[in-house]
């Protein structure tokens, strides 16, 4: 003897999903958004046993405004990997890391450079 109840659930089950929208809605992918460009912000990065403030901001075209200070004119190599290591936790997506684009300039005791995420 067939159960009748079987056909009543399939029943239900099917109304209840021809109730569904398929407009406009979530749409599934496997990319993984852009995350937001980061704000302007200060903060202190602990290197080397020593502090030191971290300046930075959107430039615009993906790229970076930094400023290092705290450091003297000798630590170039120091600033420059504070500067991407530090752009590659607070601003890139998962995975991607802070490159120099251009050359550190050291002015008004602070190394000034600008970077981006790649």
């Amino acid at each position: 003897m067939k159960n009748p109840i079987v056909p009543v659930i399939l029943l239900l089950a099917v109304a209840a999903l021809s109730g569904c929208d398929s407009g406009p809605g979530a749409r599934i992918t496997r990319d993984k958004p852009a995350p937001p460009p980061a704000a302007a912000r200060s903060e202190p990065i602990f290197y080397n046993g020593k502090t030191y403030r971290l300046d930075f901001g959107p430039a615009g075209g993906g790229a970076y405004d930094m400023a290092v200070s705290g450091m003297t004119a000798k630590q170039q190599k120091d600033a420059v990997a504070v500067a991407t290591s530090s752009l590659g936790y607070f601003a890139c997506p998962d995975g991607k890391r802070g490159k120099l684009a251009g050359n550190p300039v050291y002015a008004d005791s602070k190394w000034r450079m600008q970077a981006r995420c790649g």
